[in-house]
C-alpha cells in the first residue's frame, strides 16, 4: 500500500477522534452542583432511584454512553425510558438500554439464523422477539418492585403512625421508615427525605414518589398527608385509618390471585402450546411446517399463520382480562 494513502488515512482518523473530543468536551459539560443536586433530586437533569444507584451508575458508564445520554437528556423518548427504568429500579443510562435492545436483537437474530439452518424469516422472527425481550423484563420488574412496595406500605402506615404518636414530626417519621423497613420502601423514603433535606417542598418530594411509584394505595395516602398539610387534623389517626383499608386491600388481593391462579396459569400453557408445537416441528420436521411457505402455498400458508398468531395473543389478553379482578 502507498506510504502516502497510509499516512493520509491515519491523519483523517486523528482529526476525527480530535473532533469528537473538541465535541464531547464543549457540549459533555456539567456544572459539578448539578450533578451532585441531580443524584438526590428530580430537578436535576441526572434521573434515578436513589443517590448510590446514580452515583455507581455514573461511573461505570463510559465517556460514549454519557455524551449521547446528555445530548438526548430531556426529550420524550429518554425521558419515557428513565421513568421505566426507575421504576423498575433498573441501573441503565436511557443509552445504555436501547444499546441492550439492539444487542438483544441481534444475538437473538443470529440464534434464530443458527436454529433455523439459515432461514431468514425465523432469522427476522428472532431478532423481533429479542428486541421486545428487554421491554417485557422491565414490565416484570417494575410489576414485582410494584407489588413489594404495596406489601410493605401497610407496616409502612403503622411505623409512621406510632411515630406522629409518639411526638415524631412527619420528616422524621419518614427517616425512621427508611432505616427500619426493608427495600424497596425504606429506599424511596429515603430518597424522599434527601430531597426535603435538600430544601424541597414536602408536597414536591411526594409528586417524585407518586411518580417513580405508581401505587394506587400510595396515591391515597400522598393524598391525605398533603390535605392534613393545607387543612390541618389529626394526621395519625387518618392514616391509621389508610392503613386498616390498605390491609384489607392486600389480604383480598391474595385470596383473588390464589382463586385465579388455575385461570392464569391455564392461559400461559394454551397460548404457548401452539407456539411451542410449531418450533418443535420446524426442528424436527423443518419440510412439513415450510410446506406453508413454499411459492404456491405462501398466499394461503402466511396469512394463516398471521391469523393463528393474532387469536392465541387475543385469546391470551383477554383470559387475562377475566382473572384480573380490581379492589
Amino acid at each position: 500500500m502507498d506510504t502516502n494513502l497510509i499516512l493520509m488515512i491515519g491523519g483523517g482518523l486523528g482529526l476525527l477522534f480530535l473532533i469528537i473530543g473538541v465535541v464531547m468536551s464543549v457540549f459533555g459539560e456539567r456544572s459539578v452542583v448539578e450533578e451532585r443536586l441531580g443524584r438526590y433530586s428530580e430537578t436535576g437533569s441526572l434521573i434515578a432511584s436513589t443517590a448510590d444507584v446514580t452515583e455507581s451508575t455514573g461511573e461505570r458508564s463510559s465517556p460514549i454512553a454519557s455524551f449521547f445520554n446528555r445530548m438526548w437528556e430531556g426529550t420524550d423518548l429518554f425521558e419515557s425510558i428513565s421513568r421505566n427504568l426507575v421504576q423498575a429500579d433498573l441501573k441503565f443510562l436511557p443509552v445504555e438500554y436501547i444499546a441492550l435492545i439492539i444487542g438483544v436483537a441481534g444475538l437473538g437474530g443470529i440464534i434464530g439464523m443458527f436454529v433455523g439452518r439459515g432461514s431468514i424469516p425465523f432469522g427476522v422472527i428472532a431478532m423481533v422477539v429479542g428486541a421486545f425481550v428487554p421491554h417485557f423484563y422491565v414490565l416484570s420488574s417494575q410489576r414485582r418492585r410494584l407489588k413489594q412496595f404495596d406489601n410493605q406500605l401497610g407496616d409502612m402506615l403503622n411505623l409512621t403512625v406510632n411515630g406522629l404518636r409518639a411526638g415524631f414530626s412527619t420528616l422524621q417519621a419518614m427517616e425512621s421508615v427508611s432505616r427500619e423497613l426493608p427495600r424497596p420502601i425504606s429506599v424511596e423514603f429515603r430518597r424522599v427525605v434527601q430531597e426535603m433535606q435538600l430544601g424541597l417542598p414536602m408536597e414536591e418530594a411526594l409528586d417524585h414518589l407518586m411518580r417513580r411509584i405508581n401505587s394506587d394505595d400510595l396515591d391515597l395516602v400522598v393524598t391525605a398527608i398533603n390535605v392534613q398539610r393545607e387543612v390541618g387534623g389529626n394526621l395519625a389517626e387518618i392514616l391509621d385509618v389508610i392503613s386498616y383499608t390498605i390491609r384489607e386491600r392486600v389480604r383480598l388481593k391474595g385470596q383473588i390471585q390464589a382463586l385465579t391462579a388455575q385461570g392464569r396459569a391455564t392461559a400461559w400453557v394454551i397460548a404457548a402450546l401452539p407456539i411451542v408445537l410449531v418450533l418443535l416441528l420446524f426442528l424436527t420436521n423443518r419440510e412439513y411446517i415450510m410446506t406453508l411457505f413454499t411459492p404456491e402455498n405462501r398466499s394461503c400458508g402466511i396469512p394463516l399463520m398471521i391469523l393463528a398468531g393474532g387469536m392465541v395473543v387475543t385469546g391470551f389478553i383477554v383470559v387475562q382480562k377475566i382473572v384480573q379482578i380490581d379492589i
